[in-house]
């Protein structure tokens, strides 16, 4: 089973993305769960969701305490939520962001490692749908970081859950994050 624990704040869409998630892999005949947690229930106010991944049927229902991949939507969250708690040692950091982890001040976590990366997500989401909303944009970046889901699975959970021109500037952000990941891999590879 993947696990995957998604934290933003009210309003960037975090337990949509979880949902997409879900969806995405349920799209490739994978079962799949999806569930918010809420503190505050107010704009901006910290939320995180779960996404569980298995090629059988799930039964466990409680937060994702042990993740194996962790979004974070974004970044003011890494001074007031320990993000990174329970984070399996192989396990893969996603962080919007258009600073490095260096920048964030989380060198040691990311040091050496290709399964931590930052992304604009932000950035990408106003280029393309011109509104601050990162969650399907760090999707596509997920399934580029993790193999977990193919991007065609992303976009296609995108146009099953948005009208047409919403669903065609998220997946144009998605697509431009997968690339940004990708690129981001290969650079990694080769250096």
């Amino acid at each position: 089973m993947f696990q995957v624990r998604i934290h933003g704040r009210g309003g960037q869409g975090v337990v949509t993305a979880a949902e997409l998630l879900a969806q995405a892999a349920f799209d490739e005949g994978a079962h799949a769960q999806a569930f918010p947690s809420f503190g505050s229930e107010r704009t901006g106010a910290p939320v995180v969701a779960f996404c569980r991944i298995a090629d059988k049927e799930i039964r466990v229902r409680e937060p994702i305490m042990a993740p194996d991949a962790v979004i974070v939507q974004d970044e003011t969250l890494l001074r007031a939520v320990d993000v990174f708690a329970g984070l399996s040692s192989t396990g893969y950091v996603l962080i919007n962001s258009t600073r490095t982890f260096d920048e964030l001040g989380l060198g040691q976590y990311a040091a050496a490692s290709t399964r931590f990366i930052t992304v604009p997500a932000t950035q990408l989401a106003m280029e393309h749908l011109g509104r601050p909303v990162p969650n399907a944009v760090l999707l596509g970046a997920f399934a580029a970081l993790t193999k977990v889901v193919s991007l065609n699975s992303v976009t296609d959970a995108i146009r099953e859950r948005f009208s047409a021109k919403l669903a065609d500037g998220n997946c144009a952000a998605a697509t431009a994050a997968y690339e940004f990941v990708a690129h981001q891999l290969e650079g990694s590879v080769s250096a």
